[in-house]
């Protein structure tokens, strides 16, 4: 007798088909992984999207995002010597080489609009770098437009450039971050995601992510009646 799956489940086959293949799996790959019908899947599919552990295309069950990974192109190309990956982010680019534990190198575009950049991670460390993360969407707002809260944090070559870039597309400025320090939220805030017990984490965990590796201020407050983040 099929049971519909629980979310940790659900998650942990949908990260392993990123993780092993590269690819979001489909409703029938989850439902044989899963033993359990492709309706039941959809079904978990819809509840896991209500509650942020996976973005699905509007109108459909198939994955848009993961977090880390994206199922569609990006600006952030993820590389190991045998499989490639898109991500979402700057931050979620890093998440992908924790989440794989794999020696990667993270290719983009620096504010998706200048010249091309490369980040190393090789034997769980950031090779040096100069370069900068910027948040502009208050966290406590990251769920407003997933979508577009992902497509902000972008790769900056010093935080003077991210100055001129959020006056070029009127965006507004928000927090700037070291990579090194974002590297470290990486593997704080996805260092379980492979796990098969995976769940989302609470407003307290997560503040308490942020405030150990370094970050606070207004970009990094999240609001306090809210269960998960």
């Amino acid at each position: 007798m099929s049971a519909t799956p629980d979310p940790s489940r659900l998650h942990h086959a949908i990260m392993e088909s990123f993780v092993e293949r590269g690819v979001a799996p489909t409703t029938a790959d989850l439902a044989e992984a899963l033993s359990v019908s492709e309706p039941e899947v959809e079904a978990a599919l819809r509840a896991l999207d209500d509650a942020h552990g996976v973005v699905l295309h509007p109108g459909s069950t198939d994955i848009w995002v993961a977090h880390p990974f994206s199922a569609a192109p990006s600006a952030f190309v993820v590389r190991s010597t045998d499989t490639t990956w898109w991500a979402p982010c700057a931050w979620c680019a890093l998440g992908v080489a924790a989440v794989v534990d794999a020696d990667v190198e993270i290719v983009t575009t620096l504010g998706a609009d200048g010249s091309q950049a490369t980040l190393r991670v090789a034997g769980g460390r950031i090779a040096p770098s100069d370069h900068v993360v910027h948040f502009s969407v208050p966290m406590r707002r990251a769920w407003d437009n997933v979508v577009y809260t992902c497509s902000t944090m972008l790769l900056f070559a010093s935080e003077s450039d991210v100055d001129a870039w959020c006056v070029r597309h009127a965006i507004p400025r928000g927090d700037v971050q070291p990579v090194e320090r974002v590297w470290a939220l990486a593997r704080a805030w996805y260092g379980n995601h492979r796990a098969p017990d995976w769940r989302k984490w609470t407003v307290d965990e997560a503040r308490e992510i942020f405030g150990r590796v370094g970050l606070d201020g207004p970009i990094w407050a999240l609001p306090e009646a809210a269960e998960r983040f």
